[in-house]
């Protein structure tokens, strides 16, 4: 068994909240770039600019996706349980453990073990929704038994 739904959570968001963290100091460090550019008269470097606007642009929707995950964890009931599988569930399967939330990919909790955090837009997902423990999926070929919904 996996750590609690809380624990898990809570680990997604530090994920997210280090994304967010990341992406903003990478456009605080690409803003003061593009200021200090700015400052000489040398125009070799427009070519430069142009780099930074764009790295600037990416990171800026880097971090707006990553706010947007933030809020959407944030709609996650830590309390609810629920056969079926849905939005906020953790499934045990045959081969892995799913935490169906955000698409962060492989979480490592604090005691060793492994949970894929996927979004509801994950092709898996729509295999294994509105299924309960004891029901079966086939996925990339390969079926997979549904051993607990948490």
């Amino acid at each position: 068994m996996i750590a609690s739904k809380e624990e898990l959570y809570l680990k997604c968001l530090d994920t997210v909240d280090r994304q967010i963290k990341k992406y903003q100091n990478e456009m605080d460090q690409i803003k003061e770039s593009m200021e200090n550019n700015d400052a000489h008269t040398d125009y070799d470097e427009d070519d430069s600019k142009g780099q930074l606007l764009g790295d600037f642009e990416k990171y800026a929707e880097y971090l707006d996706n990553s706010r947007k995950m933030k809020e959407k964890l944030s709609r996650i009931d830590k309390t609810h349980y629920s056969e079926v599988i849905d939005f906020g569930s953790v499934v045990e399967t045959s081969d892995n453990y799913y935490f169906i939330s955000v698409a962060l990919g492989k979480i490592t909790l604090d005691e060793g073990s492994t949970v894929y955090a996927i979004s509801t837009d994950a092709p898996i997902f729509k295999e294994m929704k509105g299924k309960k423990a004891g029901d079966k999926f086939s996925f990339n070929d390969k079926e997979q038994e549904i051993k607990e919904v948490h």
